[in-house]
């Protein structure tokens, strides 16, 4: 931390935020965002395609993912694909979705 570059500035990451934030209400799903989606609506604003679907299903076998815990990680994907301007959510949005749940199991245990 004392040394290397230095990092985002707080107000460039607010702003990231936000504009995220307006990206899910702009969705208009009943002035919802990401994180209180019913299992219907995550499907209709976090439709994958095959290849995240794949990596998503063998994951949740390799891991043993419960039911909430599979939508969780979609559900944080489709806040990296938001934070990230993106459409639609990608492989690399579930794979980092994927690696903060590991770290998070990891750190509580």
């Amino acid at each position: 931390m004392t040394e290397g570059p230095a990092g985002e500035p707080s107000s460039a990451v607010r702003a990231r935020v936000l504009a995220a934030r307006d990206r899910q209400l702009a969705r208009g799903i009943r002035s919802r965002v990401n994180a209180t989606l019913t299992g219907p609506e995550l499907k209709r604003v976090a439709s994958l395609d095959a290849a995240g679907r794949r990596l998503l299903e063998r994951s949740a076998e390799r891991l043993h993912l419960s039911a909430r815990a599979f939508h969780r990680v979609i559900r944080v994907a489709r806040t990296i694909s938001d934070l990230a301007h993106a459409e639609a959510v990608t492989t690399e949005h579930l794979g980092e979705a994927l690696q903060y749940r590991f770290v998070e199991r990891t750190s509580s245990s």
